[in-house]
């Protein structure tokens, strides 16, 4: 493939930021990828495993000349970093980040943007529950959805040449409010998570007063749970406090429902359970269909038997 970009810039190293790495480099997409993260031990990992072509000691070391630079920190602290770069950022550079919430990283980063450099945000729907710069693999994107959230005056070449990129590292892209992007990700993943959270910790409590047979003997039901519940602690924390409205908007849809089959177990209903299950199993089938998931035993994360 042909170099997009002559250097990228990736601010933070962890999954996200060192899949990109991985990818842009296994393709070359760009002429040098040039990576920061705040953490020093971090730094040194990155240059130990050649996640990238630089290592940067600074994040203004990082962005000098870069042509694209990814904002791929906790939500929570974009706004600084923004503030930190954009001093040193060169005119017609494009600034991206892969937060999970779209409307406050916005209202974070766009103050800070020069006139002259092109703020386009964007979040790809991709992870696994491992972080750190050791985490990234070159095919996470692959067939996994980027949305982009382009702001009014957000220049359309410059919002083509990123969706270039994001298509050439194997992913689909497509458009969306910013608003609407954090109600659907707070139905989709950020209430999701929050459920996964809440009920490890339910187990948690009760493994102390049952030997823990709630772990010797979980269910594959649970495990999943916890496999989500292993995600980044500070990176969910922000995204729940900067996606408080649309999460608390979905926790109390989601409330009504439980409540709803609390009823139907309490009264032995068990057709209206039947219905209701029927018409959810749907929308796992859907998800496979749309190619999102595999119908592999255990979600093809273990190889069949031989």
């Amino acid at each position: 493939m042909s170099v997009i970009y002559d250097r990228v810039a990736l601010i933070g190293l962890g999954l996200i930021a060192g899949s990109m790495a991985h990818a842009i480099r296994e393709k070359g997409l760009a002429q040098e990828v040039v990576g920061y993260a705040r953490s020093s031990e971090t730094r040194d990992i990155a240059r130990d495993i050649g996640l990238c072509d630089r290592i940067a000691d600074s994040a203004i070391d990082a962005v000098t000349d870069a042509d694209l630079i990814v904002l791929a920190v906790p939500v929570g602290a974009m706004g600084a970093i923004a503030a930190e770069i954009a001093p040193h950022l060169k005119p017609g550079a494009t600034v991206t980040d892969v937060g999970s919430v779209k409307q406050s990283v916005i209202d974070a980063v766009a103050p800070h943007v020069p006139p002259d450099v092109h703020f386009v945000p964007g979040h790809p729907l991709a992870g696994t529950e491992h972080s750190g710069p050791r985490a990234g693999f070159a095919s996470l994107f692959q067939n996994r959805w980027w949305l982009l959230t382009p702001l009014p005056d957000t220049d359309p070449a410059a919002a083509a040449r990123l969706s270039d990129l994001v298509r050439a590292m194997g992913a689909k892209t497509d458009n969306m409010e910013p608003a609407h992007h954090d109600l659907v990700l707070a139905v989709t993943s950020h209430a999701p998570h929050l459920i996964a959270y809440t009920m490890v910790g339910v187990a948690d409590h009760l493994r102390r007063v049952t030997d823990e047979e709630v772990i010797q003997y979980s269910a594959a039901g649970f495990r999943d749970f916890t496999r989500i519940a292993a995600s980044d602690p500070t990176m969910w924390r922000d995204v729940f406090l900067h996606n408080k409205d649309a999460t608390l908007d979905i926790l109390g849809r989601f409330t009504e429902e439980l409540f709803v089959l609390q009823r139907a177990i309490r009264m032995g209903d068990g057709q209206q359970l039947f219905d209701y299950f029927t018409r959810t199993r749907a929308i796992r089938r859907g998800i496979i269909e749309a190619g999102q998931d595999t119908a592999a035993p255990d979600f093809g994360r273990v190889s069949p038997a031989r």
